[in-house]
């Protein structure tokens, strides 16, 4: 769910849940920059838990939770907002996800985030960017993780365009190797399933173009560790040293005898679809040299989260954009905003509402609701929900975004009580945002063209009075009409509005 820490822990953590391996990092940050203090990984390969429903063995999880017990006495007494923890791939595909999450955080003590593959894109970028030397042109970024594999085009700190592919190491591994056999005809199998995952996108990463190459991943760096050790480079990825691991891979026929220098030996049974993917990447995009970062996606959540203490959230810039796109009344929306804010400091307190996101959360909502008048009136807060949930958001989770497309379906007409209440607890505190927003938005219903009086809100439980100067709602009838209409809509929902 949505953080804004209002000061600078001391110390800051990210944890990154992926297809293959859980990482964390723990840091100290200091003017701006970020000191790396203790680094902890494991091979969980919670990937290699789905099965063909989708769902996680309870054996993978196991071995997730197990990694983040060891984790946790890391950040044991980390305050709210000082760590990140994202997840990835693998729980994006899992239906069973829920569950997983759950058990994560009752270990962690933190929420966790399942973030979109281009989201996973900009994180990973970023945490590259910081890593490697500022250099002038724009950088082409590719990560093969466990189960997806990210593409970034940037310039500086800046991603321009960003992809996430479904192919990964442990996926594909799971899909051409499972036995460990290395074949021709096997290996064949999994280049043409990347080559084709690759024309989707190899034409839009051409046209932008690059000045150089940088892998951000265990693959890439065994890859080029490999090659090195070979003579055939000196730990960087070239045609030549994947020509002669392809060879090398076929020789030897089994991952078991992949003993090999710098492929570690939790790494062998992956390594071909690794390699398999790499080449691929090599041919689609005509690379003929890669280097390696050792900046990948936790790296990019510890400045991304230090970005957000330093006011530099890059969630604000995303909705800001998408308000322009969407022609947004601006005006309308800062008047929404300003009074669904000051009403949430008169009920905060009654209602729980006293959270950081929550008051992000009503202010994004606030500033967005309007969007799907862009498409069409009739029903434009669907259209507007369905925008928010769909689209690629920069900095927002997956959480993040099913609860504002939910704030923005529900701000209008007839609330969908049953959605609010998949949220489980939070859900109760997600419906009394919506009512504030909805109050917020009847309150400017007629978009400024005439003064508004001040007014005093009381909540408790699932009741909200709202009270205007005496004898105003009876000289302004339409604000009156509109109040006594919200009262009808507040009662489908076992919601008491009283209006005075």
């Amino acid at each position: 769910m949505p953080q804004k820490p209002a000061e600078i822990p001391s110390l800051i953590a990210a944890i990154d849940l992926g297809s293959n391996s859980f990482h964390m990092v723990v840091a100290k940050a200091d003017h701006g920059e970020i000191r790396i203090l203790e680094r902890l990984g494991d091979k969980v390969q919670l990937a290699a838990g789905l099965d063909e429903a989708r769902n996680l063995s309870e054996e993978s999880m196991q071995r997730g939770i197990d990694c983040l017990r060891r984790f946790a006495q890391m950040i044991a007494g980390l305050p709210e907002g000082a760590v990140r923890i994202v997840g990835t791939n693998a729980l994006r595909e899992a239906h069973n996800r829920a569950e997983f999450i759950r058990r994560a955080e009752e270990v962690l003590g933190h929420p966790v985030e399942v973030i979109s593959g281009r989201e996973e894109a900009r994180l990973i970028y970023l945490g590259v960017s910081h890593t490697l030397p500022d250099t002038p042109g724009r950088r082409l970024v590719a990560d093969i993780g466990g189960g997806s594999t990210e593409f970034i085009i940037g310039q500086r700190f800046e991603s321009q365009l960003r992809e996430s592919l479904q192919m990964g190491c442990v996926s594909y591994t799971q899909r051409y190797f499972r036995d460990g056999k290395i074949t021709p005809a096997r290996y064949a199998q999994a280049y043409t399933a990347a080559r084709l995952e690759l024309m989707g996108i190899e034409y839009s990463l051409r046209r932008l173009g690059w000045q150089e190459a940088v892998g951000a991943s265990g693959t890439i760096r065994a890859v080029g560790l490999a090659i090195q050790a070979a003579g055939l480079g000196s730990g960087e990825i070239n045609p030549e040293g994947l020509a002669w691991l392809k060879r090398k891979l076929f020789k030897l026929g089994d991952v078991e005898k992949l003993d090999l220098d710098g492929i570690k030996p939790d790494r062998r049974p992956i390594f071909p679809a690794g390699l398999a993917i790499a080449e691929a990447i090599f041919e689609a995009l005509e690379l003929k040299h890669m280097t390696h970062s050792e900046g990948a996606l936790r790296e990019g959540v510890l400045y991304d989260l230090l970005g957000r203490h330093h006011h530099e959230d890059v969630r604000e810039r995303t909705l800001s954009a998408l308000m322009e796109r969407c022609h947004v009344d601006l005006e309308q929306a800062a008047r929404v905003e300003a009074k669904a804010l000051s009403a949430l400091e008169q009920v905060a307190d009654s209602w729980g509402l006293d959270d950081d996101w929550h008051r992000d959360l009503l202010l994004w909502g606030a500033r967005v609701h309007e969007i799907g008048m862009d498409i069409a009136h009739y029903h434009y807060h669907k259209h507007g929900a369905y925008l928010i949930e769909h689209s690629d958001l920069a900095g927002f989770s997956r959480q993040d975004q099913l609860m504002l497309a939910l704030l923005v379906r529900g701000h209008r007409r007839n609330i969908p009580k049953d959605r609010f209440a998949e949220f489980g607890e939070e859900g109760v505190k997600l419906l009394r945002l919506c009512v504030l927003l909805r109050f917020a938005i009847l309150f400017h219903h007629i978009r400024g063209t005439s003064a508004m009086p001040k007014v005093q809100l009381k909540a408790a439980g699932n009741s909200l009075e709202v009270q205007f100067p005496k004898d105003w709602l009876e000289a302004n009838p339409l604000t009156q009409a509109d109040f006594q209409q919200e009262v009808d809509w507040l009662k489908r929902i076992d919601f008491v509005l009283k209006v005075r």
